[in-house]
Parts: C-alpha cells; structure tokens; sequence
C-alpha cells in the first residue's frame, strides 16, 4: 500500500497575508489528497482558520517522513524551512512572500500554478551546499552549527573595531581590524557577502567565500576558496573587543578575545525543489532590477521605465 503524501508548510508567524495564504494552500492540498502538516511555530497562529492539519510528534524533526517542505515568506523564513528539511531528505520550496527572496522558487501570484505542479510532483530538486561551524574557547569546543547562507564574526560594541586573524587551511592569512568577517557559500554570495561587496558566485559552483567588512589593512579583497579549504578566524586575546557569530542570522553566540571559529564545507546540503530549469543569470537579472537593453531578450518596451525609475536618485 502506497503511503499518503505529505507536506509540511512553513510560514512567516507574525504575517496576516502569509496566514490567509497558508489557509487557501492547506485546502488545495487537502482537497487533492494530500496530508498537511503545519510547522509548530505557527500552529497556533492558524488555528481555526484551517482545515484539517497535523502537527509532528517532534518538532526539530518536523519533515521527516515529508515529500516536500513548503514555506510561505520572504528569505528569512525560508531560512527557517531549511533548518527543518536538512537531513530530512524532503526538499524546500519556498513562494515569495518578502521583497528580494533569491532563495524562493515562485512569487505570491504564481500560487496556484505552483500548487498545482506540486499535486502533480512536477519538480525537480537540486542541492545546494551548506558549512558547517565550529567555536572553541581554549581548545575546547563550546558552540557547532551549520549554515545554508553564511557564517559572519561580528564585533558588538559600535565604537570599537574587532581585531582579527584569520587563517587558510592553517596558514595565517592575515590580521585584520574590522567590524567583522564573512564566511558564505555560493548561495550566500547574494545575501550579507554581496552586501558586504563581495562576488557574486553561480550556485553550482563549489566555493567558499570569505569577505572582509570594512576592515583597515592593504590587503582587504574578498577571496574564493575551493570547497576543501578550511577557514579559522580567532578574535584576538588581550583585546578589548568581544565578538559574535551569527549563522544565516538565525543563531548567534558570543565570542569572547580568545575564542576561534572554524568553518569548512558540509557534508550535508540543503535540497531544493525547482520548478523552472531558467538559468541563474535570469534569476540575478530579476531580483537585483538590472536594467538589460538592446538585447532579443529584454524587457519589453514598456517595463523598461519602471526599471530605470528603480535607479533614479530621490528629490
């Protein structure tokens, strides 16, 4: 006997729109046959205002035994998705519900069509890398998790730099005072990396991205490391500022002078499920705005001053 399908959806708790969203998508779902399982984070949230669902005996491990982790909101909550479908086996697919959202599949308007090639399992899923992070104080390890984006060394204290040494496949690299260091994947390069002005790197590449923020040192370009290099940043003792690490934003711990992170590639990744086979230079095209003229495939004659006004300074 064929076991019933099962998706567990995934929203944003504090959003009204992403709420009546995930109603009208529980009913698709359950109408075709298929069981719903509600991330227990928002379970609350919606009830009452959904159909039948059910909630997972465990909730660190609320997808397994899923065909698919289904995430209503912007990249945050997607994020949030990924932390409960890694090592599952079930793949994510997040609808945009943010403003930028590289890592969603589908946007608010195309909900139903995404629905209805979900009910027909027509997907594909793809893999994307993620590091994994430890922290160690005096030689002993205090703090390991992982990420899908980036892992970031922050200084915390506003008028103080962070004073830091960071290390390539245990060769000193450099001594840097800065406000921090990021360390991001190929899927990263697009979210805090990019922000900080690194590269943008295609998400099929095996890389590791390690970039400077604003540090004062001659040499402060941010550098592509192959996926077996493994990068160790120690907050220096005997300095007067602390630091903390954030992974993918989510999950943070202090740092104090001393501490020393290591990252390296995961053995892990994230599963994505993906709908379109469109290369990710039209996704980069979409979600930054570039303007593209003069070519057979650009925007048609009447979006081009909308993506020029995107650009244009305020009064």
């Amino acid at each position: 006997m064929t076991p019933p399908r099962r998706i567990l959806i995934v929203v944003h708790p504090y959003r009204q729109d992403a709420r009546q969203l995930a109603a009208d998508v529980i009913e698709r779902l359950t109408l075709a046959g298929i069981e719903v399982c509600v991330d227990p984070l928002v379970a609350e949230s919606l009830s009452g205002s959904v159909g039948p669902v059910s909630l997972p005996a465990d909730p660190a491990r609320a997808a397994d035994g899923c065909e698919l982790v289904l995430v209503l909101g912007g990249d945050g909550t997607i994020l949030r998705g990924a932390e409960l479908s890694r090592g599952s086996g079930a793949p994510l697919l997040g609808i945009n519900l943010g403003h930028v959202g590289f890592l969603a599949e589908s946007e608010r308007k195309d909900t139903h069509t995404t629905i209805d090639r979900i009910v027909a399992q027509d997907y594909t899923v793809t893999e994307r890398m993620t590091v994994d992070v430890v922290s160690y104080r005096q030689g002993q390890e205090f703090y390991r998790t992982w990420a899908l984006n980036e892992a970031t060394v922050e200084k915390v204290a506003r008028e103080r730099m962070l004073e830091l040494t960071v290390e390539v496949d245990g060769r000193p690299l450099s001594t840097w005072g800065c406000d921090g260091v990021v360390m991001a994947t190929p899927t990263g390069s697009t979210a805090y990396a990019f922000s900080a002005g690194g590269p943008i790197v295609w998400p099929d590449l095996d890389a590791i991205l390690l970039v400077p923020i604003s540090a004062h040192a001659l040499f402060t370009r941010p550098l592509v490391l192959g996926p077996r290099s493994r990068i160790a940043v120690e907050v220096i003792p005997g300095t007067q500022g602390s630091g903390v690490l954030w992974c993918d934003g989510r999950r943070s711990v202090d740092l104090p002078p001393g501490a020393r992170i290591e990252v390296c590639r995961s053995e892990q990744p994230v599963r994505l499920a993906r709908l379109s086979g469109d290369p990710f230079t039209d996704r980069l095209v979409e979600k930054l705005r570039l303007p593209i003229h003069g070519w057979r495939g650009a925007p048609a004659a009447d979006a081009i001053p909308v993506l020029r006004h995107s650009f244009e300074p305020g009064p």
